[in-house]
């Protein structure tokens, strides 16, 4: 199938902020073939053309959630992350069955379509479920099994081989990886296995680094080091890790960072709403660390729109540093497409370029908010600063139309929330 897409115009989605003014996207199968300024198109040759009225961008590419947790969102409300993980969240967690997971995630991928995140990493429980809603809905997910040790889901060595038996069917919809929670939750001796067995598979490995300035504590009396340095000592950087959050990391933390070429995943709405602290985010791009943009879980931001944790990166970066050129608009959307595809491991996601997967997205730029634009980079900073989600009209996976105008083509979005409400109380019964 061909396609040809013509727009007001197309945002790359590169470090550099490209913008493409009256800008075609050809596509072909779930291939982007061309793309560049329509006076320069080549014949389209029979292609299928659909024009837009807006701009263009990639599909965005939400790079840390726990997107099923939709079932408990505003739960806990004012807590520290101990205490609401502790008090809140593992007791419901406990009683989660797999079809609450599958409804929940169906529900969740519907929502982020609808925010223009065609792609997440997420990690939760049950994630053959995960994997399942992520198809019906028409998203991309990395998948990454979790090792943690809660009740009922199983002994960290049958977590682990749960994960390598999963990975062994991804594909380019639906990758797995493997994601022990956090150095504080899970035995130093099974993070090494998991970090060797994530090299071995060329696997994504995400795990929960320095979120709060105390959650290392009792690890730093008894190795006398800091997170990232113990878990530099034991093995288990290097190969694809992802470090969710990385908040309280000094120079020598940074500089593992750097040595290993680990990413971070970087939630500034999450961090912000459980006051977890402000991520040295300037720091580590002038190191040349792989950042990308998270949510977190619904819980702890309370949404999953990633166009409001790009804004809210640019204004936590500017604040931290005292500085307004501290991180530009061009470079806070980058941070949410092709940076965050370059963080995960996937560089055939996060840009309009030929050879990347056609995951396109169509805001639209018929609002008083979207003017004036007196060159190509406005577009990029209204995208920023004014506009967002709310204005995204059309989602395309693999050049396969998700949502048009605002609404879900694949699933049933008023049964979708029913069904969540009523589960989400039953959880919270207990």
């Amino acid at each position: 199938m061909r396609q040809r897409f013509a727009a007001r115009a197309v945002v790359v989605g590169d470090r550099e902020g490209t913008v493409v003014p009256d800008g075609v996207v050809d596509v072909e199968d779930d291939r982007i073939t061309w793309v560049g300024p329509a006076a320069e198109a080549p014949d389209p040759a029979g292609a299928a053309a659909t024009r837009l009225t807006g701009v263009l961008v990639p599909g965005l590419v939400n790079a840390h959630a726990h997107s099923p947790m939709v079932l408990f969102r505003g739960q806990g409300e004012g807590l520290p992350l101990d205490r609401w993980l502790r008090e809140v969240m593992w007791p419901r967690e406990a009683r989660l069955t797999p079809e609450d997971v599958e409804v929940a995630m169906t529900a969740a991928a519907a929502e982020m379509l609808r925010h223009g995140v065609t792609t997440s990493v997420e990690v939760y429980f049950h994630p053959e479920r995960i994997a399942a809603a992520v198809r019906a809905a028409g998203s991309r997910a990395v998948v990454a099994n979790p090792l943690i040790g809660l009740p009922g889901f199983g002994t960290f060595d049958e977590q682990l081989a749960t994960a390598l038996r999963l990975a062994a069917g991804g594909d380019e919809v639906v990758e797995h990886g493997i994601g022990p929670h956090a150095a504080y939750t899970v035995p130093l001796p099974v993070l090494r296995d998991a970090a060797a067995a994530a090299r071995a598979h060329d696997l994504l490995l995400t795990v929960h680094v320095a979120e709060t300035a105390t959650e290392g504590d009792e690890l730093l009396a008894a190795h006398g080091v800091s997170v990232p340095r113990l878990l530099a000592a034991h093995d288990v950087l290097g190969g694809r890790v992802l470090g969710a959050h990385c908040v309280h990391m000094d120079d020598g933390d940074l500089a593992l960072w750097q040595e290993y070429d680990a990413a971070v995943a970087h939630c500034p709405g999450s961090n912000a709403k459980l006051a977890s602290g402000t991520a040295r985010l300037r720091d580590m791009l002038d190191l040349g660390i792989r950042v990308g943009m998270g949510t977190d879980g619904p819980a702890s931001n309370d949404n999953l729109d990633l166009f409001e944790d790009l804004r809210l990166a640019a204004g936590l970066a500017r604040l931290r540093e005292r500085d307004a050129t501290a991180l530009s608009a061009p470079e806070a959307f980058w941070l949410a497409t092709g940076g965050a595809a370059a963080a995960i491991g996937r560089e055939d996601l996060g840009q309009l370029t030929p050879g990347r997967r056609a995951d396109l997205v169509h805001v639209d730029t018929d609002d008083i908010a979207f003017v004036p634009i007196g060159d190509p980079t406005d577009v990029l900073t209204h995208l920023v600063w004014s506009v967002g989600s709310r204005h995204v009209r059309d989602t395309w996976v693999g050049g396969r139309q998700v949502v048009a105008g605002g609404a879900s083509t694949t699933v049933d979005e008023a049964a979708l929330r029913a069904d969540v409400q009523t589960r989400a109380l039953r959880l919270a019964r207990g």
